[in-house]
């Protein structure tokens, strides 16, 4: 019985018009089928050997949660990575996310920094050049992990000769080096690496910062004291961004953030009128397991739900929520992170609990806030 055959992915915007400015102008939705065919017909003695995943042969629809997901598992699962980077980020749902395609080749990196290739379009004229903060953000990102491979095409049959040269010199890469070592290198470059030499204060001031970020920038976010209050389905609530910043095994890095609610009284006047909370958003430089999201709540009995995103953590008694976001290890995996979590609850509906715990917390911590004013 054959083996399967080898998996390509292509990642870039689809409506964009490649040259960016000029004569000659075709979508790189075209390029991208092109390129499919080109690289499918490929054989080895006489055998296909490649099978090319682009979205416009996928039925969902741009732009939805399901064309996400569908993306990032094929980014997760290819063989190889093909990059058609023109600086564009790709769409986002909300303007503190990162781009779909800044999560497809994070995502592959995470898995396999080897399968990683990158054909830079980028056009000459800086000025004409993507500059939406997602874009921003997915340009420093690229620039940082620093795989770019022979000079930007300049047309379509440069894309097709710079394609031809990426996958051939891609597939001698993991032939030589094997699957298994390519991935011991998944967190040992770029913005990784950078975050990796901080000492923990100012990593955790730098995990802190991305959090706080991201949530100020999901539409009607406003800061409010260390917290931030966020628009959940018309209601408002306050999010208290904190970060652990090595592994929960470490007692000196989890004990900078302890028990955060237990301070909470102290948010009291944050929570003015109709503002709910706090929740609880924690940024975990590495993984996190349900047992130790227990030990940081202090008892077993709550709601304690794993997700892509981490742990999320709801007591049902004091309505205590603690959010931990796994594997912190840049700017943009935070932000994907926190990204995860709130697609995980609007898909699920667990945010109309989450905000009906949030309410019942502002009650508690007012009356808790009460109390230590007449002690």
């Amino acid at each position: 019985m054959g083996r399967r055959k080898i998996r390509i992915m292509i990642s870039s915007r689809c409506d964009d018009r490649f040259p960016a400015t000029g004569e000659g102008q075709t979508t790189l939705t075209a390029i991208r089928r092109q390129l499919k065919a080109d690289i499918e017909s490929a054989a080895i003695f006489g055998k296909e050997i490649f099978e090319v995943w682009i979205n416009e042969d996928e039925p969902s629809e741009p732009g939805s949660q399901d064309s996400w997901d569908l993306c990032i598992e094929q980014a997760r699962e290819a063989d190889l990575l093909l990059v058609l980077y023109n600086g564009n980020a790709g769409w986002c749902l909300n303007k503190g996310d990162i781009g779909i395609c800044h999560a497809e080749m994070m995502t592959a990196l995470s898995e396999s920094p080897g399968k990683v290739s990158v054909l830079s379009l980028l056009a000459e004229d800086k000025q004409s050049r993507p500059s939406a903060p997602q874009d921003r953000r997915f340009q420093v990102y690229v620039d940082q992990a620093n795989l770019f491979r022979g000079s930007a095409a300049a047309t379509v049959d440069g894309v097709l000769q710079e394609a031809r040269k990426a996958v051939r010199e891609s597939l001698l890469n993991i032939a030589h080096q094997g699957a298994r070592e390519v991935k011991r290198s998944r967190y040992n470059t770029g913005a990784a690496l950078d975050w990796s030499r901080l000492d923990f204060v100012t990593r955790q001031a730098a995990m802190r910062n991305v959090l706080s970020e991201a949530l100020s920038a999901r539409g009607t976010s406003a800061s409010e004291g260390d917290g931030l209050i966020v628009q959940l389905s018309g209601k408002k609530v306050l999010f208290r961004p904190a970060a652990i910043p090595a592994a929960m095994t470490v007692a000196a890095a989890r004990e900078m953030v302890g028990q955060p609610f237990l301070k909470d009284y102290l948010a009291a006047p944050q929570l003015k009128g109709s503002v709910a909370g706090p929740v609880h958003v924690i940024a975990c430089h590495k993984s996190v397991t349900e047992s130790q999201a227990m030990q940081l709540l202090g008892f077993p009995d709550a709601t304690i739900v794993p997700g892509s995103f981490g742990i999320y953590v709801a007591d049902n008694i004091q309505k205590i929520q603690l959010c931990l976001i796994a594997n912190c290890r840049d700017d943009s995996s935070t932000r994907h992170g926190l990204q995860k979590l709130f697609d995980w609850l609007s898909q699920t509906g667990e945010e109309a609990h989450l905000i009906e715990r949030a309410v019942s917390r502002s009650k508690i911590v007012g009356a808790i806030a009460k109390e230590a004013v007449r002690a």
